[in-house]
């Protein structure tokens, strides 16, 4: 049987703590936007971009979680795991979304980051009501991903209390994964075991009581940007601050190859592109090639030595 946090059973949602609705964060009342009703748009507008700011300073505030969650992440990409986004409602939406940006911003497999939702790919769409209040959805999910210790469970739930998120976070653990959890609200007495890394994102009231679509949707998403952006550069994915692990198989993508390699290397768009012809199409090879005066051959086994990374590889061969 699966176990919660408290060793309790995980039967239905009653094995779980009770859900904190008076006192979370996020369900309170912003005092700023009582009246937002009967203001203008300029006033409505200025209100809504006050409190946005908020939103980056929370984040800012947890840097250092934030750069734990990180480590973890590269750690498992390292020992071929996965990345593992699961919530509900708005979050796991945002979970989804950036999970799907990552092949084509970073050439990485599907598999390699995946978002989970309560209430399956519907609740991408509509709301499914009640889906967060299941836990044993949730050990489901974790279940059916076949989660083991090379894995990271990142659980987003910006109240910090849906059944779905803890429970699978919970299992995950008992799998020996790691594990990430997000929230908008203050972590409780008895709750340090929840997960490895905690985040708690203390963005405040919403504008609109309790849709946290707005500022803990905002921080949500500067999050997983961090995580998922730094832990692609840790993985060799970046050169620079350009996306230079991109395979060029058709025209838009040959065109934005060469003209990396133009600005990096200095070269013309006629010999940039006979070097990428030259590295097999290539990006990363070429750019070795023509910085370090390497064969194909040469730069390929030069990356391989050193994980992928570019500026790496190109200091070992003029080293």
């Amino acid at each position: 049987m699966t176990k919660d946090w408290k060793g309790k059973t995980i039967v239905d949602d009653k094995s779980l703590p009770p859900a904190r609705h008076s006192k979370r964060l996020t369900e309170q009342r912003n005092p700023v936007s009582r009246a937002i009703d009967r203001a203008s748009v300029h006033k409505a507008l200025a209100i809504m971009q006050t409190a946005d700011r908020k939103a980056v300073a929370a984040v800012e505030a947890c840097g250092l979680q934030i750069e734990h969650a990180i480590d973890m992440v590269v750690a498992a990409f390292k020992r071929g795991g996965r990345l593992i986004y699961i919530g509900a409602g708005t979050s796991g939406r945002l979970g989804v979304l950036d999970a799907s940006e990552q092949p084509p911003t970073f050439n990485v497999p599907p598999e390699m980051v995946q978002g989970v939702i309560a209430g399956g790919w519907d609740a991408l769409r509509r709301s499914i009501e009640g889906a967060e209040d299941k836990p044993e959805d949730g050990v489901a999910a974790m279940d059916e991903k076949n989660v083991d210790a090379r894995d990271v469970v990142f659980g987003i739930t910006t109240g910090g209390r849906a059944p779905y998120v803890l429970a699978a976070l919970a299992e995950a653990r008992r799998r020996g994964a790691g594990t990430i959890l997000l929230t908008c609200t203050p972590p409780l007495k008895g709750e340090e075991d929840l997960a490895d890394v905690q985040i708690h994102a203390l963005v405040g009231p919403e504008v609109v009581t309790g849709s946290t679509r707005l500022k803990a949707g905002t921080a949500t998403k500067l999050i997983l940007n961090q995580v998922t952006t730094i832990s692609m550069i840790r993985m060799g994915k970046v050169y620079e601050n350009l996306m230079v692990d991109l395979r060029p198989v058709n025209a838009k993508l040959v065109d934005r190859a060469q003209r990396i390699l133009t600005e990096v290397a200095g070269l013309k768009p006629e010999p940039a592109l006979e070097t990428l012809k030259a590295a097999g199409m290539d990006l990363k090879v070429a750019i070795v090639m023509a910085l370090s005066g390497q064969t194909a051959e040469g730069a390929r086994k030069l990356l391989e030595k050193v994980g992928g990374h570019v500026a790496e590889a190109i200091r070992r061969a003029k080293g």
